[in-house]
């Protein structure tokens, strides 16, 4: 087989030099595209989203086996079956919501390749590239702290605001995977009594759908906000709110009633 030749077509810039120092989920980020790629650029900025590809340089490629970066108490996987950086080829996809063009400057939200990483491609990121309740390894992370930042992240990428109920819904999210692992497990039936913000990101958390399965039910309530989470052979979680509004700062005890039942 032919060896393939890669030319960038444009650089990162960042303000992170080194892997170890890039947090989860990156930073704010540009990608700034080399002149004579600069009219691939037209109409980018109809996008929100876009696709980046880009070259891993600083990653180890000899690894075929590893532990996930997430949490290393994992069993190991393949890394064809992770998005671990260390690869053979070390190319790395990232989805990275686009703020602004600036002539040859694509301005990122975030981006978590570090600064000066070769960029080989971009594409938009578009409707047909959505699948709602994927099948997909169950990797948690390393601690509950994490767990949250990620599942918060999950959560704004779907519902796109930051409100109260969204928060409610990332905690309760939170409790509910602590006892049932999976929440796209496609026996997990969830329930949603109370505000469409709360419905619309326990959705988009579990991935739980109406029909095929039928997985998802929502009954609005201005009254009471409530999520209800049933597995069979493993018992069903009510998670209630009491009302407290510094969410993301109390125990779970604090601000909810819990209710658990074999």
């Amino acid at each position: 087989m032919e060896n393939i030749c890669l030319n960038p077509v444009g650089h990162v810039v960042s303000s992170v030099e080194s892997t170890r120092e890039m947090p989860a989920g990156g930073v704010p980020a540009a990608i700034e595209i080399l002149p004579q790629y600069e009219s691939a650029l037209l109409r980018i900025e109809e996008n929100s989203h876009i696709w980046v590809l880009s070259w891993f340089h600083q990653s180890e490629r000899s690894k075929l086996v590893t532990s996930p970066g997430v949490n290393h108490d994992l069993p190991e996987y393949g890394v064809f079956a992770l998005r671990s950086a260390s690869r053979p080829n070390p190319i790395a996809i990232s989805l990275a919501k686009l703020l602004r063009r600036e002539g040859n400057r694509l301005i990122l939200e975030k981006l978590d390749a570090v600064n000066g990483t070769p960029v080989i491609d971009i594409k938009p990121y578009f409707e047909n590239d959505i699948i709602f309740s994927p099948k997909t390894s169950y990797i948690p992370g390393k601690n509950r702290e994490y767990r949250q930042n990620q599942m918060l992240r999950r959560a704004l990428a779907h519902h796109q605001e930051e409100c109260l109920h969204l928060q409610l819904a990332v905690r309760m999210a939170l409790v509910a995977e602590e006892v049932f692992g999976h929440l796209n497990n496609p026996d997990l039936i969830v329930s949603v009594r109370g505000s469409d913000c709360l419905a619309d990101t326990i959705q988009g958390l579990s991935r739980a759908r109406l029909a095929n399965p039928p997985r998802f039910s929502y009954v609005p309530s201005t009254a009471l906000q409530q999520t209800n989470w049933d597995l069979a052979d493993k018992g069903t979680l009510t998670l209630t709110w009491l009302g407290q509004t510094d969410i993301m700062e109390l125990e779970d005890e604090e601000f909810l009633n819990i209710d658990f039942e074999n």
